[in-house]
């Protein structure tokens, strides 16, 4: 039992605390930028392999209604075909009627045969004339189809340079960011993602600068500040909900020690 007790993690100090989460927020800022970087070619990708993809369904659907009009023009035909057959077969039966009954009916038979050649060839026009709209249609969409091709191709190659310039590091972040949020209690690095989510800068933890919150610039009280400095617990702003530390803890006293020196030579 004594043994499994020294195994375990050792607890961090709030000043631990607030260190790994300044170095993790640093870490995302930069995978950030790497995503600004790319700007908006991943997107502009996604939006033409959308179009590509129903250019494409659209083009086969257009394909599927000519090859239904041919069929329907094809079938046309074998009707007209079949018409005709019946009318020089009345004709000849016309030839050896026995009374005038038989011949009426022989005749409206050959009306009525004759009225469907004229039917489908009509039909037939209408196939036809469809068939050229629709294959001109689909010519249409095949030329933008092509063009889209051709840009996805150029904006795909430009988007591969430029992730495999900042991939590498991109991942060497990653890795170290993950490593870090092991260090950081579940809680806090909950809150502070989602602070992070919600901001435009994407910062969830920032340093008082000028007495006032790196955030959203409203003045922190200066018993809040003391609190800040003491680095004894975690303070938050309370107009922007961001994680505050004193510049110092930031890594940037010197700038601050510059500024004092400069105040000085100026008195």
């Amino acid at each position: 039992m004594a043994k499994e007790a020294k195994n375990e993690p050792k607890e961090l100090t709030v000043e631990q605390k607030l260190k790994a989460l300044f170095q993790l927020q640093t870490m995302l800022s930069e995978i950030d930028k790497i995503k600004t970087l790319r700007g908006e070619l991943p997107l502009e990708v996604q939006d033409l392999e959308d179009e590509v993809a129903g250019l494409s369904t659209r083009i086969d659907k257009i394909k599927a209604e000519i090859d239904e009009l041919k069929a329907s023009i094809a079938a046309k035909k074998i009707e007209i075909d079949t018409s005709k057959v019946a009318v020089d077969k009345y004709k000849s039966q016309q030839d050896n009627v026995r009374n005038n009954r038989e011949y009426d009916f022989l005749s409206k038979e050959i009306e009525f045969q004759t009225l469907e050649v004229e039917l489908c060839e009509k039909r037939i026009k209408e196939f036809v004339t469809e068939e050229k709209e629709k294959s001109e249609e689909a010519a249409k969409s095949i030329a933008i189809l092509d063009e889209r091709k051709k840009d996805l191709d150029q904006k795909k190659s430009e988007l591969d340079e430029i992730v495999s310039e900042t991939k590498q590091e991109e991942e060497k972040l990653r890795d170290k960011a993950k490593v870090l949020e092991t260090t950081i209690e579940p809680r806090l690095l909950q809150s502070f993602k989602r602070i992070r989510k919600n901001s435009r800068n994407g910062l969830g933890i920032v340093y008082v600068q000028r007495d006032a919150c790196g955030g959203c610039f409203n003045k922190i009280p200066p018993q809040r500040q003391l609190d800040i400095r003491s680095r004894k617990k975690i303070i938050v702003c309370e107009y922007c909900g961001r994680v505050i530390i004193d510049p110092e803890l930031a890594g940037i006293e010197i700038e601050q020690k510059v500024e004092k020196v400069e105040k000085a030579g100026k008195k």
